[in-house]
């Protein structure tokens, strides 16, 4: 518990999109007191920032962080080189839109929260079943940190272990749509397009816009996401 809360706390990482919502909503429909973080790193555009924001005022947190991490500096990726093209066809392998060491650094980012605020409960929406193929969105990636958490900080060698949840690992976009609605999420309020305009309005070409029309069109549920014209 913390900050004199009855109730168990948590760190959830949220960036924004349909993912990171529907794991919001889960971890507070378990009963965590949520303590929301959100991290820019230097990505295309900042209505991600503002989707997030709008997502942790509609579901409910005791605080929302917005932590300032340029990762752009490193280049290299298509999330935070504006140089470098988002796809807007299928690719094969790693695709360019994967961010180096991204969720690591957000992962140790959300530890370092939680260690400060004696909370031993991490969420994080990774997924590892319709997804771009990013190596640290598997479940074997999770496992590592989360043994690495344990060595490396002080609250873990003293004996109170740090949890990482992923709920939403091993489902479909698809069960991912259903869930988030039986909990209410509004996925009008989400954007998941790696390239979105400056109003949110998603591009309906790229890897994550395909994954969101496909998830929606199985589970037979209406696509509220605004589409570029």
């Amino acid at each position: 518990m913390t900050l004199g809360s009855n109730k168990k706390s948590a760190v959830v990482l949220v960036s924004g999109g349909l993912d990171s919502a529907t794991c919001l909503a889960i971890a507070k429909s378990e009963g965590f007191d949520c303590f929301a973080l959100s991290i820019d790193y230097g990505q295309r555009h900042q209505v991600e920032l503002n989707a997030a924001a709008n997502v942790v005022k509609s579901i409910g947190v005791r605080q929302h962080k917005i932590f300032h991490l340029d990762l752009g500096g490193f280049s290299g990726s298509a999330l935070t080189d504006a140089s470098v093209a988002v796809p807007r066809q299928p690719t094969t392998g790693i695709p360019v839109t994967y961010v180096p060491a991204r969720n690591t650094i957000f992962l140790s980012l959300a530890l370092g929260w939680a260690e400060v605020m004696n909370i031993q409960d991490i969420f994080i929406g990774v997924n590892a079943v319709d997804y771009s193929g990013y190596p640290d969105c598997r479940p074997e990636f999770i496992a590592a940190f989360e043994k690495m958490a344990q060595l490396g900080t002080k609250q873990g060698v003293e004996g109170r272990p740090f949890k990482f949840n992923t709920p939403l690992i091993d489902l479909t976009k698809a069960e991912i749509i259903k869930k988030g609605t039986s909990l209410g999420v509004d996925y009008a309020l989400t954007v998941s397009c790696y390239d979105p305009d400056k109003n949110g309005s998603a591009c309906g070409e790229c890897d994550s816009c395909r994954l969101r029309a496909a998830g929606f069109a199985e589970a037979k549920i209406a696509d509220p996401t605004l589409y570029q014209q």
